[in-house]
């Protein structure tokens, strides 16, 4: 939609921006502000403030505004944009263009214009001087003061004492190009006096030291900020959460003060990254919290308010933003100020929410007293958004704060008049009345209740009956109850017999007591089974019952049974004492050949692939299950401990396997000869040919040789065992001889004789 703006009417353009539901799409900015590139001023403007209006803290887009401005000359609309958007927005690129503004003005004012322009430097640098690449500003200041003339030898002193100040406010900072202008320092010393420089050399040398640590330690940190990410709201992706971390990253490294500079200036410092930090987490409720209760935990309370009215100008409809600054109000003792930011935020109570009233009337409780909270409370059970929590909340007020029993029942059943549709309302209710020991009431509250209420929102109204008659009744209304609630909910499920039966959950039931049970977890968990099978007899079962007794939810929830079948079981932690060494002296990249390429033939008959014998091959992969066995006469060989993830997929991508219960022969590769290689597969035809080259190389070409590049079984026992195969083989043999490492590391080493 944005690529559609024309020159013509760049305006109406905007509106159909403005209508797009996503405001905050970065990429329809991004062409906004390429296309206010291409348009004149007078077009261009509309533009620029719908951006700046969006991202308020975009230096980039800023910094084009501006310059839009001073291309045309239009001197005194580039002066209000600076006016707006300096003190928000502390980056370097787009002061610098501040700086080339004044001195476009003040290079040819002679004296005048000069002081006007250090004045200019002087006041950049107190709010970006700290910056990481305020370098080149300072490199540009210094030349600037050696640039201005001095006619007598008074401005000639003054001039080189305000160069000396600047060099050595600048050596301390850890900043980008400190290093040159620690060269140039020296260099600006001894060229006026090699005595003097000896001793400020020295001097100011531990400090630059300092700030070079300091500023390597820094960099890291900072190179990992996109500092050209616009502020949008978080949204939860993955660049977002790491550019919140790596701001965090950077806030912490500044607040331990890694310089060791005095309080002030390391304060300094910390706003100025909390300031950087806002431009591009701008919507992050949780970084400007963090930013007002550093300002307040360092004694500087209206710093904290100054940060909190900044918040809610940014994101006005955060409550925790709104009763965070109301909090820190109240907690320094200023009651009017908190309690004006509760009117401010509920307005005129038309959009107040309910959460909003209680905390505003709790507020008002605490401060103002009673009477405060009650006509508060008249007023906002009017309000439309008046939900049955404000009853409650005032209701317990009452009770608790003020003791008035009396007051909280009427309260409670002025409510239950509008909300007997509510059954969290009647829970609540019924808990006051089990307080006040009236049993005789919880009893009419109920059946009043469970008269009007249907009966699929009545499940957790029956339960607490059940549950109230089983603390406070006698085993006749027990029984009773229990039998009325069955009746009632077999309505609301598919087999409302089945649930009408006894069952010994309902025992369960009734004589647990908190997290006390009369039977164990297990019998539990049966019982959910078998619970769960005759309820489904003359059902189709597609997925059998969980064996952790896992049934439906609301089958305990109708009897009020939790569900324990989420306590984890005893976790099994591997023997490490059993593992075995890896510890390969193979050259990274020398493959193991292949199984069929290499696979020999013993004196007795036997084949022999990689030093293990096709006889305990069988024997092993006998013991295994028939497409296990399948799967692993296709493996690939490995190199290592960590064989080629996309190979072993490929192969159990192409391999048949058959299903749990289906028939599968041996497979052939087993029976007849050695397993087929799918050294292909992962490279090794080159290997091939530089085998066969060394083995002309051989002074016995007809002697074989055992390879292992097979991975043995992980079993100690087998592990032995084939072993001694490999040792008897090998004794066998005459002539040249080969001698490979362990078959199980992949290892290899040839020797010739």
């Amino acid at each position: 939609m944005a690529k559609e703006i024309s020159e013509s009417n760049p305006t109406a353009n905007l509106d159909q921006q403005d209508g797009n539901a996503d405001k905050f799409n970065v990429e329809a900015a991004e062409i906004l502000a390429n296309e206010a590139l291409r348009l004149a001023i007078s077009d261009a403007v509309p533009i620029y403030e719908q951006l700046l209006a969006t991202y308020p803290t975009s230096a980039k887009y800023w910094k084009q505004y501006v310059e839009a401005h001073m291309a045309v000359n239009n001197d005194e609309a580039a002066r209000q944009v600076f006016s707006r958007c300096l003190l928000n927005c502390l980056q370097v690129p787009l002061w610098r263009c501040y700086i080339r503004f004044i001195r476009k003005f003040n290079d040819k004012k002679g004296i005048e214009g000069q002081e006007e322009t250090k004045k200019a430097f002087e006041f950049m640098l107190n709010y970006v001087g700290a910056d990481i690449a305020s370098g080149p500003v300072w490199m540009e200041y210094i030349a600037y003061l050696r640039s201005l003339p001095a006619q007598t030898t008074v401005e000639e002193s003054q001039r080189m004492t305000a160069i000396r100040k600047t060099y050595q406010r600048a050596i301390v900072m850890p900043i980008h190009h400190v290093e040159q202008l620690w060269r140039d320092y020296e260099n600006f010393e001894n060229t006026v006096s090699r005595a003097l420089a000896k001793g400020l050399v020295a001097e100011y040398q531990p400090k630059y030291n300092s700030a070079r640590a300091v500023y390597r330690e820094r960099k890291k940190y900072v190179d990992e900020i996109d500092w050209n990410m616009l502020a949008v709201p978080p949204s939860g992706s993955s660049k977002e959460e790491v550019q919140w971390i790596a701001w965090k990253k950077l806030l912490n490294f500044e607040k331990g003060n890694p310089q060791r500079t005095d309080n002030a200036s390391a304060v300094k410092r910390i706003a100025f990254a909390y300031e950087q930090c806002l431009m591009y987490l701008y919507h992050y409720p949780d970084m400007w919290y963090d930013y007002a209760t550093w300002h307040a935990k360092n004694g500087s309370k209206d710093s904290a308010i100054k940060v909190f009215q900044r918040a809610l100008k940014a994101l006005p409809d955060s409550e925790l933003l709104n009763y965070a600054y109301a909090e820190l109000e109240e907690s320094h003792g200023a009651a009017q100020a908190a309690k004006k930011v509760y009117e401010n935020f509920l307005g005129d109570g038309v959009n107040a929410t309910s959460l909003s009233h209680i905390q505003f009337m709790r507020f008002l409780r605490r401060t103002e007293g009673v009477e405060a909270a009650r006509k508060y409370f008249l007023d906002a059970r009017k309000s439309p958004n008046c939900t049955y929590h404000v009853y409650v909340a005032y209701a317990m007020m009452a009770f608790c704060l003020d003791k008035d029993a009396k007051l909280a029942h009427n309260i409670f059943e002025a409510g239950l008049k509008r909300f007997m549709h509510e059954p969290s309302y009647i829970l609540e209710y019924a808990d006051f009345l089990c307080r006040l020991n009236d049993d005789r009431n919880v009893r009419a509250l109920f059946e009043r209740a469970l008269s009007s209420l249907p009966p699929n929102e009545s499940v957790e109204v029956w339960n607490r009956f059940v549950k109230f008659e089983q603390t406070y009744g006698d085993l006749a209304s027990m029984l009773k109850v229990e039998q009325r609630r069955k009746e009632a909910l077999s309505r609301t499920v598919d087999n409302g017999e089945s649930t009408l039966e006894n069952s010994l959950q309902e025992v369960v039931s009734r004589y647990n007591f908190m997290d006390l049970w009369p039977c164990s977890s297990k019998e539990l968990n049966h019982l959910s089974r078998q619970e769960w099978l005759s309820k489904n007899l003359d059902k189709k079962t597609e997925n059998p019952p969980p064996a952790n007794g896992a049934t439906n939810p609301s089958d305990r929830g109708l009897l009020g049974i939790p569900n324990k079948s989420n306590v984890p079981g005893k976790i099994v932690y591997p023997d490490v004492s059993r593992m075995a060494t890896y510890a390969p002296s193979q050259k990274p990249g020398h493959s193991a050949p292949a199984l069929s390429d290499v696979s020999n033939t013993t004196q007795n008959g036997s084949t022999v692939n990689n030093g293990v014998t096709t006889t305990a091959a069988n024997d092993i992969l006998k013991n295994l299950p028939p497409s296990l066995a399948m799967f692993v006469a296709t493996l690939p060989p490995v190199e290592g401990p960590s064989p080629d993830v996309d190979v072993v997929i490929s192969i159990c991508l192409q391999s048949n396997l058959m299903p749990a219960g289906g028939k599968i022969g041996t497979p052939q590769q087993l029976q007849t000869g050695p397993a087929p290689s799918t050294s292909d597969v992962s490279g090794s035809s080159k290997f091939k040919q530089t085998r066969d080259r060394k083995r002309k190389q051989r002074q016995d070409e007809d002697e074989t040789s055992t390879v292992q590049s097979q991975p043995g079984p992980r079993d100690a026992f087998k592990m032995r065992q084939l072993q001694k195969a490999q040792n008897a083989n090998s004794s066998s043999r005459t002539g040249g001889s080969a001698s490979y490492g362990s078959g199980f590391s992949g290892d290899r080493s040839v020797s010739s004789g």
